[in-house]
């Protein structure tokens, strides 16, 4: 089969034939019809992840049809029509017997901790755990970008923000799950306050249902204390609910100090390598009794309320792919990942 091969990291990959991925006992093989190119690919590429070894095939955001099922599957045939959480849960260890399979102990990502969506077909293990059913009509093209940032930012904002309608929602770094928290945070009634460095973001975040849209430059010195002042300032006291979408140290503070009291951080956004212990304002987070949560996407179990918004209409992901892209073209794309957000939404891969 054809796939990105990452064969140094920060070194452009390259297109090559390799052969083509066994089936797990447990498991399955799915042709790839579309698949994402998410910052969490870039962080692969560049080395950032320690589950990745070389070389390597990325791309863990994914729809396809099932073509090889494994012995031990029981609920998917070959030509169901599937997308995956970019966590595949085990189903067997603690957390996963909690329902709670996006922190699986056991857990495997494509992408990561083996060969990825960059390629023609794909394997997926533990597939009656983690394989979602595509709703008639949903194109591929529009479900491959579900797995990763919008199912994250859906879970994140009614999981752990439980925005409620009115309420102020901060939304800093506009890129692909930025834009989808801010369509998402918009359709279920909150006020959007979009913070992102680029003009075209920016837009992009008012086009999809933002209140505010802010460059954070402009407020004072751009540091997180200014911005989280000038956000406060702007929602009468501070964001009821904040998500980094980005993922910096700068940005962590700021999505911080955004809020109100009592109010609810979000870390959805990645910070690896040297980045990925960030120091906290923690007197703030005492004393105004704020909540900090991580969020490491979404079961497969959780999608059914997503879906049936999206089915009526509620919520339109497919508004948020801006760039649909060949497998030859994959490589490019993701190098760009490394650079400010443009204007295109999402860019997906169709081999």
């Amino acid at each position: 089969m054809r796939a990105v091969m990452i064969e140094e990291f920060g070194a452009l990959p390259t297109v090559q034939d390799v052969p083509t991925p066994a089936c797990p006992t447990a498991g399955v093989v799915v042709k790839v019809e579309a698949t994402g190119v998410c910052r969490s690919d870039w962080h692969a590429w560049q080395g950032h992840d320690s589950d990745v070894t070389l070389p390597h095939v990325p791309g863990h955001e994914l729809a396809g049809t099932v073509v090889e099922v494994g012995p031990d599957v029981r609920n998917w045939v070959v030509g169901d029509r599937v997308t995956v959480p970019f966590v595949n849960a085990c189903g067997d260890c603690a957390a996963c017997r909690a329902g709670e399979q996006q922190v699986c102990e056991r857990q495997t990502q494509p992408g990561f901790t083996h060969w990825g969506s960059f390629a023609d077909l794909v394997a997926l293990d533990h597939a009656d755990v983690n394989l979602v059913r595509l709703p008639d009509g949903m194109s591929p093209v529009t479900a491959a970008g579900l797995g990763c940032r919008f199912a994250t930012a859906y879970r994140a904002l009614t999981v752990h923000g439980r925005i409620q309608p009115g309420q102020w929602v901060a939304v800093i770094g506009c890129g692909g799950v930025g834009l989808s928290a801010v369509m998402i945070a918009a359709a279920l009634g909150a006020r959007v306050v979009a913070v992102d460095v680029s003009r075209a973001a920016l837009v992009a975040a008012h086009k999809f249902g933002a209140t505010l849209h802010v460059d954070p430059r402009t407020l004072g010195t751009g540091s997180p204390a200014d911005v989280g002042a000038g956000i406060r300032a702007l929602t009468d006291g501070g964001a009821h609910v904040s998500l980094d979408a980005l993922g910096s140290p700068a940005t962590a503070a700021a999505s911080v100090l955004s809020l109100r009291r009592r109010g609810r951080h979000v870390q959805v956004g990645l910070l690896l390598g040297d980045q990925s212990a960030p120091r906290l304002p923690m007197d703030r987070v005492i004393a105004w009794e704020l909540e900090l949560y991580g969020s490491h996407g979404m079961a497969a179990h959780e999608y059914p309320a997503m879906l049936e918004l999206i089915a009526a209409g509620v919520l339109r992901p497919e508004q948020l792919v801006g760039r649909v892209v060949r497998l030859d073209e994959a490589p490019e794309a993701l190098a760009a990942m490394g650079g400010p957000v443009g204007s295109t939404g999402m860019t997906i891969v169709v081999p």
